[in-house]
């Protein structure tokens, strides 16, 4: 089976994404969360104090790719998401370069 690449994990996961109510994160690692701001993909990391909250945000590019893309792969394999409330109370906005258009 070929490696995925990230322009397919970022379509894959707008697909997902645009589907779910407002406030849903896909849980792609116990660092990184990505959620749909309404118009694209948006990235970011959790803090990392345990609270699970949605932290600074950041640009899924080639680099980032290289580094976790067996864990992003790994998490199209099997899906986890969560409703995170503070998300509908922040107004968001993606990187610009954003790699999950």
């Amino acid at each position: 089976m070929s490696r995925l690449a990230l322009e397919q994990f970022g379509t894959q996961l707008a697909a997902m994404l645009r589907d779910l109510p407002a406030g849903t994160t896909a849980d792609l690692t116990d660092y990184a969360v990505a959620f749909w701001n309404g118009s694209e993909v948006v990235y970011a990391f959790l803090f990392d104090d345990g609270s699970g909250r949605v932290g600074e945000t950041f640009v899924l590019g080639d680099y980032e790719w290289k580094r976790w893309q067996d864990d992003f792969a790994s998490w199209i394999a099997e899906p986890a998401f969560s409703v995170r409330p503070e998300l509908s109370r922040r107004t968001w906005s993606a990187p610009v370069g954003n790699g999950g258009r």
